[in-house]
């Protein structure tokens, strides 16, 4: 019985999120009574479909070994920790881009983790640029995080596009990320004496994951996310039930209850009055999308502030730079954070990431009024 207690009262905290949005539905049915089927339509469910097959694929390629080989053959070359922290940034920030930030920081984290074992290493800080590489490089691709795949589908551009929107502002994190390597990390060589253990690579995983991958990314492109994610699972489901069995999908349902909830929230009438103005100021879904990250995480405020604007870039920037400043401001801070356990890491994450969110908020707002 204590056994059982425990084990839930351990799933009620690694899914606080799922449990507070919950646990606010029946209060915000209450103040917004609504009709099951109107309930269902305020869920995007192309985006929902869309998260689901690349939460599939994503965790194919990791489990296959690919992109732990790749990770290990960079990391084999390097001299020194500021090279090792560049090498990190750029790895988490391109794989971002690919495969969503949590994916890259559950390759990167692990990787450096690993490395610790056998070579002294500033841990905690590799962790920290980590997240900041994955909230930079993310913010480039239509499927580097969720709040870009839901805005990304609502916009109705194509990838291209809808990547090419992104690319001033993701960049210029980016490079305001790099920048600050210099003052975090020495030049003092690092000398490993043993690697650590590395990931089998399961060959036919491999190939059927980065085969499906970009054919998935056309059929939703295509307006296909709902069959094309029933297509990947059941395939998965038929071959590699164990990829399966790790995907994260209490995380579809706390996306299910975003829609819903923020969706109620939104139809309070001075809540909605409110956004309404705020998003007729210049800049207003931009600087409104950055500092509402702070308070809600972005994907949230993505989904809350979608309604009141047609300027979906201007959010989309907004909020991609809102993943900055507190760890709240993404889910994959608080990620990197937990992966990391350090001590003294969630103090050090603000010292670094809260000026990043300042000089990022005012590198947008100059790129917007160009």
């Amino acid at each position: 019985m204590i056994y059982t207690l425990r084990r839930i009262g351990t799933w009620l905290v690694a899914e606080w999120l799922l449990v507070v949005l919950t646990g606010l539905l029946p209060v915000l049915l209450w103040a917004v009574p609504t009709a099951p089927d109107n309930l269902v339509r305020l869920v995007d469910w192309k985006t929902v479909a869309a998260l689901a097959g690349l939460m599939v694929l994503s965790r194919g390629l990791e489990l296959s070994g690919l992109i732990d080989r790749l990770g290990r053959m960079v990391l084999a070359r390097l001299r020194s920790a500021r090279s090792l922290a560049c090498a990190l940034v750029v790895f988490a920030a391109l794989l971002s881009a690919v495969v969503t930030n949590d994916v890259a920081l559950f390759v990167t984290v692990p990787l450096t983790l690993g490395l610790a074992r056998v070579v002294a290493l500033p841990v905690a800080r590799l962790v920290i640029f980590q997240a900041l590489a994955v909230n930079a490089g993310s913010a480039l691709s239509p499927v580097g995080n969720p709040q870009n795949l839901f805005l990304w589908q609502r916009s109705g551009v194509g990838f291209w596009d809808f990547t090419f929107a992104m690319l001033p502002i993701a960049g210029s994190m980016l490079v305001l990320v790099l920048a600050l390597v210099p003052l975090g990390f020495n030049r003092v060589r690092l000398a490993l004496q043993a690697a650590p253990d590395r990931m089998a690579v399961r060959r036919p995983l491999m190939l059927v994951s980065l085969g499906a991958y970009p054919v998935f990314l056309l059929a939703v492109n295509a307006g296909g996310a709902v069959i094309g994610a029933g297509v990947v699972t059941a395939a998965f489901a038929l071959a590699f039930r164990d990829v399966l069995r790790g995907v994260d999908w209490p995380l579809l349902l706390v996306f299910v209850l975003m829609f819903i909830n923020l969706g109620l929230f939104g139809q309070l009438p001075a809540v909605a009055a409110l956004a309404t103005a705020s998003m007729e100021w210049r800049g207003g879904a931009y600087a409104i999308g950055a500092v509402l990250s702070q308070g809600m995480s972005n994907v949230p405020a993505a989904i809350f502030l979608a309604p009141f604007t047609d300027d979906w870039r201007a959010l989309a920037w907004g909020v991609n730079v809102g993943g900055f400043g507190l760890a709240i401001g993404s889910l994959a801070n608080l990620i990197a954070l937990r992966l990391g356990h350090q001590r003294g890491i969630w103090r050090e994450f603000h010292l670094w990431s809260v000026p990043v969110f300042a000089a990022s908020l005012a590198m947008g707002a100059g790129l917007l009024a160009m």
